[in-house]
């Protein structure tokens, strides 16, 4: 959906959608749930089955041969089971080393970590990595955004459904990319977290301010990540490239923090690299969280030639995490 036909649905004024272009900088999105009446058609156990199922077909691997199976994602379908569970019986996995991170934008360089590192110890040879989020229930179909403030429509518009995925293997693969050790670093110690989302979303049905407490289902610090997001992102790309004994002119493609289109911008304006090709998806798929660094990758790795190194950097506000990897084309 681009942002005349959300403007058209939620009773935007023309004032609004140009704020909306300028201030988000974000074009489109994909919703796994129709936006006039509220049903979901790709919950995110259908959208994680069909991006692992991509991934294990462009691997070569069947789910036999997956023995660890890891999941990012800020918005599971349920609290229990968990989502990497369900897509695991979908696509055949079973008998397998699982997890579920709940996590936010870095939980997808999280996954990439915890799999890397059990890899790393021989414990397994072939991991199926997952990134996904749906916004289903913290959209109100029903809103009028003529009446409502700025701070909503960020929390409310930023947004995108997907889901991606990767196969990990200790295995030699001629031409495949070396995923190097990634950067995960909790730094919010002192500091307020920059969003907050409640168990419950705007757009559930049937729930009452008793239940809720009167919350609002997300908050967000804006000014607090417009200030933080950037400087993090700095410290991620110095530590990386300090760890893999880089310098700023040995890298080629930058994926980079895909928070907004305006706020990527600012991001990678910051970041001061000249020459470095970036992969954003941002202003075409919407902040995708967990989701969008498999996005950026599978964009990235088809242009990547033999010897080329891509450095992804992703930051989370909620609780500040900063996070990165980087691949190489061998």
């Amino acid at each position: 959906m681009d942002n005349s036909m959300l403007a058209e649905h939620f009773g935007m004024s023309s004032a609004w959608e140009q704020w909306l272009e300028m201030f988000i900088g974000t074009e489109s999105r994909h919703f796994g749930f129709d936006v006039e009446t509220g049903k979901r058609h790709h919950t995110l156990v259908d959208m994680g089955t069909e991006a692992g199922g991509k991934a294990l077909e462009a691997a070569g691997t069947t789910p036999r041969d997956i023995d660890l199976i890891v999941m990012g994602t800020a918005t599971p379908d349920q609290l229990m089971p968990a989502t990497v569970n369900l897509i695991a019986d979908r696509l055949g996995i079973d008998d397998v080393a699982s997890f579920q991170l709940q996590s936010g934008c870095s939980g997808a360089l999280q996954a990439l970590d915890v799999a890397h590192q059990m890899l790393s110890t021989g414990r397994s040879r072939n991991a199926l990595v997952l990134g996904a989020e749906s916004v289903a229930k913290h959209y109100d179909t029903n809103m009028d955004f003529g009446n409502t403030d700025s701070s909503y429509a960020v929390n409310t518009l930023l947004f995108g459904d997907g889901a991606g995925a990767a196969v990990l293997s200790t295995d030699p693969v001629t031409e495949a990319a070396v995923l190097h050790p990634p950067l995960v670093r909790l730094v919010g110690m002192g500091h307020e977290p920059g969003q907050v989302v409640e168990w419950f979303g705007a757009g559930d049905r049937g729930l009452h301010d008793q239940q809720t407490g009167g919350h609002t289902a997300v908050t967000e610090d804006y000014r607090a990540i417009e200030n933080r997001v950037p400087e993090m992102a700095n410290e991620v790309l110095r530590q990386l490239l300090e760890n893999l004994d880089w310098d700023e002119t040995e890298f080629d493609y930058l994926l980079p923090p895909q928070l907004s289109g305006r706020m990527t911008k600012a991001i990678v304006d910051s970041l001061s690299v000249s020459d470095i090709r970036e992969i954003s998806r941002v202003r075409e798929i919407g902040n995708t969280g967990n989701a969008a660094p498999f996005f950026q990758l599978e964009r990235a790795l088809p242009r990547m030639s033999r010897s080329d190194r891509a450095v992804c950097i992703s930051i989370e506000s909620s609780k500040w995490i900063k996070s990165g990897c980087a691949v190489e084309k061998v």
